[in-house]
């Protein structure tokens, strides 16, 4: 208490108060109040530490801000299985009279890294939620949705709740067993704490994102790479809700080699809506000065018949870039020629397709096949031949440990026009008879997409592949090499729509994200105890680790450059469109009411994290690779003949679900001749020479064996194709 008899803060104040614990006897009746007891913290970081703070006001010049007292409201705070307590202090100008509270941004941005950390606390205008809930949500993975983790969090809080409630009675039912002249009535313990609804846990997952978003920006805007791709979707803009509804028709992403993405911007139009972005990108690698990309794949405008394309003049800063199609894109063109996705022969058709594009190393298919053979050998089975071993090879191995090229325009048109000669006879025709091939549709296909076989080969003297370590097995070292860009950025928006301003947060945070795994994978000689997005947190502590121990926690971290100022997102799509930018300040009203505006999230929603694709489409099978064809000039070409009379089968749209791979087994099938099951084995002969784009280029400390997942960086890049990107690339194509 103080002179005038009212109370006041003392001066040895502590961060934390933590209740008594329930008594071990009791000689008087127990009270609820130390069973059901919340902790405190007391966040008055001026008091505590005796920081200085200065007025944001730029009229005030820095001035220093004054402790004022104790705030007069204070919050409780969702934890992961309890509540506590907050209460902070006011902090107030002497010169513009103007008052700010402590857990306010513009008091927490002064403070330094190690201080603010220790403000855990992520507010909303009514609630207020624990950083270690937000962390359970940050990871947009497979069964990691609100609703699940809203469950979980009711579950945590009865289960607490309950134990207290079982400790509590207890005691009580002990006391009243005692002998007493009077009835003891025992006062009820009190109701659980409500957890909110995932509206509200959405809404605070927002407000943290918001808090960390000029550095996210800033690392997204870092990215580089060699080889880089360039596709778009329209899948995720049905989910950007609110005044900016309907305005987005695609977004367009670009990544690189490691899968990582330079950018992705939603745009009312594609074509001469990219330009912008495409001068950003080509003003980063400058500014930075980092060697332009040498190969950009593209899912359309690959060629021209005359003059250079509309991408070439688009990103004319590169002049030395090659354009190039994207081989999923072309293979899931000519499938469309398929009666359907759903016929026997259909994952056979696509695994041949392959291999008309595609031949193995032969060196690297022989080291891998000899790796087998040992290890078969040590798990007890006898010395196996060529043939056996092949099929105890899977394509993960193939992909993983095994460098492809393309065969060749004139060798990959060849064998193109073989396989559909063939199955548009009666080896197309399943177990009951229905054709594989629509003969006029198909026919028109091929007449079109032909002059495309050239836009698809691999660059000549450019290294598609990077060696990022080794594996044994077998006794044998294996190399391994890293493959690309399986984007599920629909996955990164929760529930089923956000407005704009959520939209954004939720697509910058997941980019981010997609990015670090990238990048961890890439650079890591084997698994970490350590995780962390944090960028600023990791190099704060490992700059303060270096000068005090002389080493790094996390030597891989490189700090990022300075935001380049790049409109990425909704933002880009509010330019083209001349719409104002929505306001991104996490202490301003307006953006406390968007971050609020959720659609309700239903109990029964279905899993919305993200997943791989596992399986790459573009790998054929060793099985039924097919072997080099002979080099042939565009006269010989064989011409494709269809029969008198079209098929009778209706055409149906191309469809594939996102995570299933349309490369099935090679196994005996109704209809199919026996040479379209040919188990040959396609191969590259062996060189002395150097090699060309096959060749792996060292990765930094790879020379110590690391069992990093690594895969193929070349043309075959392939995103996940779902019924709606199928009629994107329809539309795309006519």
């Amino acid at each position: 208490m103080g002179a005038k008899g009212k109370p006041e803060l003392r001066d040895n104040l502590q961060l934390w108060y933590y209740p008594p614990q329930p008594g071990l006897l009791y000689h008087q009746a127990p009270a609820p109040d130390r069973f059901f007891s919340h902790s405190l913290l007391v966040w008055m970081p001026y008091r505590l530490w005796k920081v200085k703070v200065v007025c944001p006001n730029p009229a005030c010049g820095q001035h220093q801000l004054t402790g004022a007292g104790l705030h007069k409201r204070a919050r409780r705070v969702l934890d992961v299985d309890r509540v506590y307590n907050m209460v902070t202090e006011t902090l107030t100008c002497t010169k513009c009279r103007a008052t700010h509270v402590s857990w306010s941004q513009t008091v927490l941005q002064q403070l330094d890294l190690a201080h603010r950390s220790e403000f855990r606390v992520i507010l909303t205008r009514k609630y207020a939620c624990d950083i270690r809930v937000i962390r359970l949500l940050r990871e947009r993975g497979l069964g990691n949705s609100p609703t699940r983790l809203l469950k979980q969090l009711k579950e945590n809080h009865t289960e607490e709740w309950l134990h207290r409630v079982a400790r509590y009675t207890t005691e009580c039912v002990d006391f009243s067993n005692r002998p007493s002249l009077l009835p003891i009535v025992f006062p009820e313990p009190p109701e659980p704490a409500v957890v909110p609804s995932c509206k509200w846990l959405l809404a605070v997952y927002s407000q943290d994102i918001l808090t960390r978003l000029d550095d996210v920006k800033a690392r997204i805007t870092s990215t580089y790479g060699t080889i880089i791709k360039m596709d778009s979707t329209k899948k995720i803009t049905k989910k950007l809700a609110g005044t900016a509804k309907g305005t987005g028709l695609w977004l367009t992403s670009v990544g690189n080699e490691l899968g990582q993405v330079l950018i992705s911007v939603l745009t009312a139009q594609e074509g001469a809506g990219l330009d912008k972005m495409a001068d950003g990108l080509v003003r980063r690698y400058q500014q930075a000065s980092v060697d332009p990309p040498v190969v950009l794949y593209v899912d359309c405008g690959c060629c021209t018949q005359a003059g250079d394309t509309k991408l070439k003049t688009r990103f004319s800063g590169w002049p030395a870039l090659h354009i190039r199609l994207d081989i999923w894109h072309f293979m899931r063109r000519i499938a469309l020629g398929c009666t359907t996705d759903a016929h026997q022969l259909y994952p056979i058709f696509m695994s041949r397709l392959s291999s008309c594009i595609f031949e193995w190393d032969a060196a690297d298919v022989a080291l891998l096949r000899e790796a087998k053979r040992q290890l078969l050998m040590s798990q007890g089975l006898p010395a196996q031949d060529d043939a056996v071993v092949n099929q105890h090879l899977t394509k993960e191995e193939l992909a993983l440990h095994c460098r492809r090229r393309t065969r060749g325009v004139e060798t990959t048109a060849h064998l193109i026009e073989q396989l559909l000669q063939e199955l548009m006879g009666s080896s197309g025709n399943d177990s009951l008879g229905v054709p594989l091939i629509d003969l006029e549709r198909m026919e028109h296909i091929w007449s079109v997409q032909k002059k495309h076989i050239k836009c698809i080969q691999d660059p000549p003297d450019v290294a598609l592949y990077t060696e990022t370590g080794g594996i044994t097995k077998g006794g044998v070292l294996l190399k391994t090499s890293l493959e690309s860009f399986h984007l599920h950025l629909n996955r990164f928006i929760p529930g089923f729509s956000a407005n704009s301003l959520n939209f954004q947060i939720y697509l910058l945070e997941g980019l981010h994200r997609w990015n670090q795994d990238r990048a961890t994978a890439f650079l890591s000689s084997g698994p970490s105890d350590l995780r962390s997005y944090t960028g600023d947190l990791v190099h704060f502590v490992n700059r303060n680790y270096e000068r005090l121990f002389g080493r790094k926690v996390v030597p891989s971290f490189s700090p990022p450059a300075c935001y380049t100022g790049e409109l990425i997102g909704v933002q880009y799509l509010f330019r083209q469109t001349g719409q104002a930018l929505q306001d991104m300040n996490p202490d301003s009203e307006e953006t406390a009411q968007l971050i609020e505006e959720h659609d309700v999230v239903d109990e029964r929603e279905g899993d919305e994290g993200f997943c791989d694709v596992m399986e790459d489409p573009t790998v054929p099978d060793l099985e039924v690779t097919l072997p080099p064809a002979p080099t042939l000039s565009s006269k010989e070409h064989c011409p494709i003949t269809t029969a008198s009379s079209p098929s009778t089968v209706p055409p149906s749209t191309f469809t594939m679900a996102p995570c299933t791979s349309t490369l099935g087994s090679s196994t005996s099938t109704p209809g199919l001749s026996t040479s379209a099951l040919a188990s040959s084995t396609s191969t590259m002969a062996p060189s002395t020479t150097a090699r060309d784009p096959g060749t792996f280029t060292p990765a930094p400390s790879s020379s110590t064996p690391s069992s990093g997942t690594s895969l193929l960086v070349s043309s075959s890049m392939a995103v996940a194709a779902s019924q709606s990107e199928a009629e994107e690339m329809v539309s795309t194509v006519q």
